[in-house]
C-alpha cells in the first residue's frame, strides 16, 4: 500500500485511488442506478458514521440493491480509508468520507442478481471556498425548477440521480454565481438543496420542511435534537416563501456545512441582518460542542 498516496476501498480491497476504475458498463454510471452516503471527520474522527451507514442501507433497500456486504464491513473499511488518508491532509483540513454502491454492471439477462460495485473514498472538505459563508452568510435562491414530488421517487433515498437538484442549482447560480439553491415543491413550499436542508426560525420556533418531502439529513436530525435540548420548540411541516421572507433567522444544514446561516432569500434580507442570528448562534455552538471541534473557526481559518 502506498504510504503517501490516498487509498480507496473498491470491490473488496484497498487500492491507491489512481488504480480504481469504474467500468463503462456500470449501471451507476449509465443510469444513476446507485446510492451513496457521506459523513465527515472532525480532526480525523468520523462523525455519526453508523447513522450514515444505516441510511445508506435504507437507500439500498428502497432501490432493491443487494450490497452483499454488511453494515459492519462498510464501517470497518470506511475507518481504514480514513486512517490512511487523514494524515495526508494539510494541517487544519478534514475529510468527506463517501460510500457508494451501484447495482453493478449492465446485464441484458439479469438485473436482480448482480454483483454490486462498492466504492469507499475520501477527499478534503472545501473549507477555503466556503469560509466566507460563516462570515457573510448564505444568499439563498429558490429557482423555478420544482422538486420532483415524492409520489414519483422518494427524496428520502440518497441516490446518484441528482439532476433535479442540479438543474435548480444551475438556474440559481445563473442569477447569482455564489448563491445556494433550495427547491420549492409544486405547492410553493420549501423542500431542500443539493445536499442541504433548510431551517427557519420565527418567534423562537425552529422549523424545517417535513421529512416525507426531503432527504432527512443526519445533521438535520441532530439540529432538531439540539434545538429541543436547548428548550426551543421545533416544527416539521410546510413552509412557504412568506415564512422565509418573514423569518427572524434562517440557516442551512449539511454534513460538511454543519450549520451555516442564511443572510437572504431571493434578495430579501433575513431578520435584522445579524449573521448568525442568536438562536442559530446557540445551535452552532451546541453542534461544535457535540462534534468536539469549533467547526466555525475551522472554516474561518481558511479565509483568504
Amino acid at each position: 500500500m502506498p504510504v503517501n498516496e490516498p487509498i480507496a476501498f473498491f470491490n473488496g480491497q484497498l487500492l491507491p485511488e489512481t488504480n480504481v476504475g469504474i467500468s463503462i458498463r456500470d449501471r451507476g454510471f449509465l443510469y444513476g442506478d446507485a446510492v451513496f452516503d457521506a459523513t465527515r471527520t472532525f480532526h480525523g474522527k468520523t462523525f455519526k458514521l453508523e447513522e450514515h451507514v444505516d441510511r445508506l442501507f435504507n437507500s439500498l433497500h428502497y432501490l432493491r440493491i443487494d450490497p452483499r456486504i454488511t453494515k459492519e464491513e462498510i464501517i470497518r473499511w470506511s475507518l481504514k480509508v480514513v486512517e490512511h488518508n487523514y494524515p495526508l491532509l494539510p494541517n487544519g483540513q478534514d475529510l468527506w468520507v463517501m460510500q457508494r454502491i451501484s447495482r453493478g454492471l449492465e446485464s441484458s439477462t439479469n438485473t436482480t442478481n448482480q454483483d454490486p460495485t462498492i466504492l469507499i473514498e475520501s477527499h478534503a472538505i472545501p473549507f477555503a471556498s466556503r469560509a466566507k459563508l460563516y462570515r457573510d452568510g448564505i444568499r439563498l435562491i429558490t429557482p423555478s425548477t420544482p422538486r420532483i414530488p415524492p409520489r414519483f421517487i422518494s427524496p428520502r433515498a440518497k441516490t446518484h440521480n441528482y439532476l433535479n437538484l442540479i438543474m435548480g442549482e444551475l438556474e440559481a447560480q445563473a442569477t447569482d454565481p455564489e448563491s445556494w439553491a433550495v427547491l420549492l415543491d409544486e405547492n410553493g413550499n420549501f423542500t431542500e438543496g443539493k445536499g442541504s436542508n433548510v431551517f427557519l426560525v420565527k418567534n423562537g420556533i425552529v422549523s424545517t420542511p417535513g421529512g416525507q418531502f426531503v432527504l432527512e439529513g443526519i445533521t438535520r436530525e441532530t439540529v432538531l435534537n439540539l434545538a429541543s435540548g436547548l428548550g426551543f420548540p421545533i416544527s416539521e411541516g410546510d413552509l412557504d416563501l412568506y415564512d422565509g421572507y418573514t423569518a427572524d433567522e434562517a440557516f442551512l444544514t449539511s454534513t460538511s456545512l454543519c450549520i451555516c446561516p442564511i443572510t437572504s432569500i431571493n434578495g430579501s434580507s433575513i431578520g435584522n441582518g445579524i449573521v448568525p442570528g442568536p438562536i442559530t448562534k446557540q445551535l452552532m455552538a451546541a453542534f461544535s460542542d457535540l462534534a468536539g471541534t469549533d467547526y466555525v473557526t475551522q472554516y474561518l481559518n481558511h479565509l483568504e
